[in-house]
C-alpha cells in the first residue's frame, strides 16, 4: 500500500473540478512554439511566460497541480518567490518531468525508449527539496504504417522503464504519474489505436506490479483513442469519448486514483469536447477523468502573449478561459456557451 501522503497527494490531484497543467516543455519544444510566433527562446523569456502561467488569479479554482521543467523549478517570479512557492501560495502542487527524452530503441527499427534511469533516485531527492511532491515520465509508443509495431519487445522496454521510475518515485515520497502515449502520427484506425493502447496499458500495469508499485499512490496520463491524424476515416466525439472509456474498463486497475489525459496534440477545443464527452457516458467507473494537458491548455495564451509584456493580462484571461472549460468537461458541464464566453 501507498503511504498516506503520496495516497492524499494523488486524490488532491485529481479533485472535482481540478486538473494539471504540463509546463515541462524542454527548451527545444518551447522552442518550436516561441519560434512560430516570433519569440526569442531565452531563459528569460521562458520565465516570463510561466510566470504568467503561474500568477493567473483565481487559476487555482482549476487546477491542481503543475509538471515543472528543470530550469523552470529552480527559477523565481519577479518578487522573488520560487515557482513552487507561487504555486503554493494558490494551492496548486508543484510537480516535475524527469524523464530525459525518447531514443530509438536498439535492434527495434521505428521503436522508441524513455531514458533518464540513471541517478533518478538522487534526482528525485533534489527535486523533493526544491518543492515537488509528483513527476511524470514519457513513454512514447509508436504505430508503424506496416502494422508491426509496436511489437511486444517496445512494449516491454517501455513498460519496465516506466515501472522502474514509479518505483524510485514512490521510494522518495513522490507521486509518479505513468505516461503512455501512443502517438496519433499516421493513417491507422481507431480501432488499431484502441487494440495499441490495450496492449500498452496491460503491459503497464503487469510491469507496475512486477517492480512493487503501490497503485494507490499513482496516477495515469493516457492518450485518448484516437484515428491517426493522416486517417481517411475521422472519429466523431462521441465515438472517441466510448472507445477511450471502453478501453480504460478493459485495462486500468479500480485500485488507481484518478486517469488524467494527455491532449497529444488535439486542438484546444477538441480535447476539452473528448473529456466533458466521457465524463458524460452513462455507467460506473472507478476512478474519475481529469485532463493533464500542455498545448491543449497553452495554444490560446500563447498566442494572446506573444512574447509582449503588454499583453500579460490577454494571455491570462485566455488561459484561464481554457482552464474553466477544461474544469468543466471534468463533471460533463462543457458548453458552446462557456466555450464563446471568452468573447
Amino acid at each position: 500500500m501507498a503511504s498516506a501522503s503520496l495516497e492524499g497527494t494523488a486524490v488532491a490531484l485529481v479533485a472535482p473540478g481540478r486538473g494539471i497543467l504540463a509546463a515541462d516543455e524542454s527548451h527545444a519544444t518551447i522552442g518550436r512554439r516561441f519560434d512560430a510566433l516570433g519569440i526569442a527562446n531565452s531563459a528569460e523569456n521562458r520565465r516570463r511566460y510561466r510566470q504568467l502561467l503561474f500568477t493567473t488569479k483565481g487559476i487555482g479554482d482549476f487546477i491542481s497541480g503543475v509538471i515543472l521543467f528543470d530550469e523552470t523549478i529552480r527559477q523565481t517570479a519577479d518578487d522573488g518567490r520560487s515557482f513552487t512557492e507561487v504555486l503554493a501560495s494558490a494551492g496548486v502542487i508543484a510537480g516535475i518531468k524527469v524523464d530525459r527524452g525518447s531514443k530509438p530503441l536498439a535492434g527495434a527499427p521505428g521503436e522508441q525508449v524513455t531514458e533518464g534511469l540513471d541517478e533518478l533516485r538522487e534526482r528525485l531527492a533534489e527535486y523533493k527539496t526544491l518543492g515537488a511532491r509528483f513527476a511524470k515520465w514519457r513513454a512514447v509508443i509508436t504505430l508503424g504504417e506496416d502494422g508491426r509495431t509496436p511489437t511486444r519487445r517496445g512494449l516491454e522496454a517501455n513498460a519496465h522503464a516506466l515501472a522502474r521510475y514509479a518505483a524510485l518515485c514512490q521510494e522518495a515520497g513522490i507521486v509518479p504519474i505513468v505516461e503512455p502515449e501512443v502517438l496519433m502520427d499516421g493513417s491507422h484506425s481507431i480501432e488499431r489505436c484502441f487494440d495499441v493502447t490495450e496492449a500498452t496499458l496491460y503491459t503497464v500495469f503487469q510491469a507496475l506490479r512486477e517492480q512493487g508499485v503501490s497503485l494507490e499512490g499513482v496516477l495515469l496520463k493516457p492518450s485518448m483513442v484516437l484515428p491517426g491524424t493522416t486517417a481517411p476515416r475521422r472519429a466523431a466525439v462521441a465515438d472517441v469519448a466510448q472507445a477511450t472509456v471502453r478501453c480504460l474498463l478493459r485495462t486500468v486497475p479500480a485500485a488507481v486514483p484518478g486517469i488524467v489525459f494527455l491532449s497529444g496534440g488535439q486542438a484546444d477545443e477538441l480535447a476539452t469536447a473528448h473529456l466533458d464527452a466521457m465524463n458524460r457516458l452513462p455507467g460506473p467507473r472507478p476512478w474519475p477523468l481529469s485532463f493533464s494537458y500542455a498545448r491543449a491548455l497553452q495554444a490560446s495564451p500563447l498566442k494572446a502573449w506573444g512574447g509582449d509584456p503588454a499583453r500579460v493580462a490577454d494571455a491570462q484571461r485566455a488561459f484561464y478561459h481554457r482552464a474553466r472549460c477544461n474544469s468543466a468537461a471534468r463533471s460533463g458541464a462543457y458548453t458552446p456557451e462557456l466555450e464563446r464566453s471568452a468573447a
